[in-house]
């Protein structure tokens, strides 16, 4: 893979991971979407973690920050909520 290529993956992983945490914020906003179910917290997490991860390289100290403690919010409020429904 060129490294053009592996640019355009970056961006669109980069995007994928930012219309997820868009989506839980727009249905959350117009109450479509409930901040305690699990696909909220799951939107949230996989979408911070992709971008934490693309934070990385190169290294980003504030999105690696900023994505990493979003990313493990997200992860305690849906082990939270799992536990609690249990």
């Amino acid at each position: 893979m060129s490294a053009m290529e592996i640019s355009v993956l970056r961006q669109a992983v980069s995007f994928a991971g930012a219309a997820l945490i868009l989506v839980a914020y727009t249905g959350h906003q117009f109450k479509w979407m409930d901040a305690r179910r699990a696909i909220y917290n799951i939107l949230n997490a996989v979408g911070s973690g992709i971008l934490g991860y693309i934070a990385l390289r190169p290294f980003q100290l504030g999105f690696v920050v900023l994505e990493g403690v979003w990313t493990a919010i997200s992860v305690y409020a849906l082990w939270r909520g799992l536990r609690e429904s249990a």
